[in-house]
């Protein structure tokens, strides 16, 4: 099942070091990683896509509460979150034919082009992890694509769940 862990922490050097390896020495995988300092630069946040079990994930967060850069922690998968991640698709778009369906994609999926050539389009994204695939899916059978870059998940519970220090 996949797990967003939602971790605040302090902004020190080494300290994503310390998160990374605790995942690394005990075999999890991470499917997506962003870190970016909080409305107080003296605190980050960090948000890990990983896929386990309830028992594992239970784990995870008992162990990342022993790091001592380590403010909180939170398995936002446990109530209702808000995921949202940022693409850039780059397309081959040289014929009239292909920028008309590129065009229409990127509106129907509420993207933008951000760069246009004689021959390609930069088409940014912002989405569910669902939602960018299924782009890259539908745009991979129309379009050449020669380039993705995503950011990873942010993520951010709803309602009155916080996570402050």
């Amino acid at each position: 099942m996949k797990h967003l862990i939602s971790i605040l922490l302090e902004n020190e050097s080494g300290a994503l070091s310390r998160v990374v390896g605790l995942f690394s020495q005990r075999g999890y995988n991470i499917e997506s990683l962003t870190v970016a300092p909080t409305e107080d630069s003296t605190l980050s946040r960090i948000t890990i896509v990983t896929d386990g079990d309830n028992s594992e994930i239970e784990q995870i967060t008992k162990q990342l509460h022993k790091l001592v850069d380590v403010l909180k922690v939170c398995d936002l998968a446990d109530s209702t979150y808000i995921e949202r991640e940022l693409m850039l698709i780059k397309c081959r778009a040289s014929t009239t034919d292909v920028r008309t369906e590129l065009m229409h994609l990127t509106d129907i999926f509420r993207g933008q082009i951000v760069d246009v050539t004689s021959e390609l389009y930069v088409i940014q994204l912002v989405g569910d992890t669902e939602k960018l695939d299924a782009f890259i899916d539908i745009v991979g059978k129309s379009a050449g694509i020669l380039e993705v870059v995503r950011s990873g998940v942010s993520g951010i519970a709803r309602g009155e769940r916080a996570l402050r220090a």
